[in-house]
C-alpha cells in the first residue's frame, strides 16, 4: 500500500498579521477558559482587574485596582458568597494650541466577579476607593445551626 503526501497550497497570497493572530488566539483562550461574552457577560473590551481576597477574623477584605475610576462610577453587588464589581468611565479632553485643536475621548469598562471563601452579609459592609484601589470589607454571615433529625 502506498501513502501519498498532500501538500496544502494557499489559493491566494495574503499578508500575515501577527497582531491579528495574537488577538484571535487571545479570544479563543478566553472562550476556552469560560471568560468573555459567553462565560461572564463581559465583552472583550472589558478590563478584568486582579483582586486580593483575605480573611481577617470575622471579616473578608477584597482589594482590586480601578485606576482612574471615580467612586460614583463603581457598582458592587454581593449575594451569599459571590461578589460582582463593575465600573464604567468616560473621559473627554479638549486642547487648543497654536492653530490646531485636539479633542480626545476615552471609555473604559472594568468588571470582575468571583466567589468568596465564606458567605457574607451586607450588614456593616464598607467600601472605600482611594488612589485607584477599591477596598471592600464584608462581615461573614453567621453560620446556620445544623439540626439533627432522628430516624423513628
Amino acid at each position: 500500500m502506498r501513502y501519498g503526501l498532500t501538500r496544502w497550497m494557499p489559493s491566494a497570497v495574503s499578508a500575515w498579521d501577527p497582531l491579528e493572530e495574537i488577538s484571535r488566539m487571545q479570544h479563543r483562550m478566553m472562550e476556552l477558559l469560560g471568560e468573555g461574552e459567553a462565560g461572564t457577560g463581559m465583552d472583550y473590551d472589558t478590563l478584568r482587574p486582579l483582586a486580593d481576597v483575605k480573611e481577617e477574623g470575622n471579616d473578608i477584605i477584597v482589594k482590586t485596582d480601578l485606576p482612574g475610576v471615580s467612586k460614583d462610577d463603581v457598582n458592587i453587588d454581593i449575594r451569599d458568597n459571590h461578589v460582582w464589581i463593575s465600573a464604567d468611565t468616560h473621559r473627554e479632553e479638549e486642547k487648543e494650541e497654536e492653530g490646531y485643536m485636539m479633542k480626545e475621548r476615552s471609555f473604559k469598562r472594568f468588571a470582575r466577579s468571583f466567589d468568596l471563601p465564606a458567605s457574607v452579609t451586607d450588614e456593616g459592609a464598607k467600601a472605600k476607593l482611594e488612589d485607584g484601589v477599591l477596598t471592600i470589607t464584608l462581615h461573614k454571615a453567621e453560620a446556620e445551626e445544623k439540626h439533627r433529625v432522628m430516624i423513628e
